[in-house]
């Protein structure tokens, strides 16, 4: 399979896909540095988010709800932008009208040379690594 080197993608079809009767989950892109989604949560039900490998930025298009991180909750609306670091517990909850989400997952940034992860400024042992 050969990898392409762009692709654009329009809000419309992406909507047009999301089926609303129930929670979904909807990969349209991945690439072995990112991948993106749109997810939909109707109003009352909840999100199995947890904690993920990557960082995530998530855009809500549509509907509000509250979004908490750790310990924090937040309300999210349409236009809300919020950036989640990897390995931070962190679900939808209290949805209040249908939610639409873009998101968007980067992959574990390596050391190529290494084979160390890093992540904001920490370095973190893989598994296998020998100390040093």
């Amino acid at each position: 399979m050969q990898e392409i080197d762009w692709e654009v993608f329009q809000l419309d079809e992406l909507f047009a896909k999301v089926e609303r009767n129930g929670v979904t989950f909807k990969e349209f892109l991945r690439t072995p540095s990112l991948s993106c989604s749109i997810y939909h949560l109707p109003v009352g039900s909840k999100d199995m988010a947890s904690a993920h490998e990557e960082d995530e930025l998530y855009l809500v298009l549509e509907g509000s709800g509250q979004l908490r991180i750790g310990e924090t909750e937040h309300r999210v609306q349409q236009g809300t932008l919020m950036y989640v670091h990897a390995a931070c517990d962190h679900a939808f909850f209290n949805i209040q009208e249908d939610l639409t989400v873009l998101a968007f997952f980067g992959a574990p940034v390596l050391d190529l040379g290494q084979g160390r992860r890093f992540r904001h400024g920490r370095r973190q042992r893989v598994a296998g690594e020998a100390d040093g």
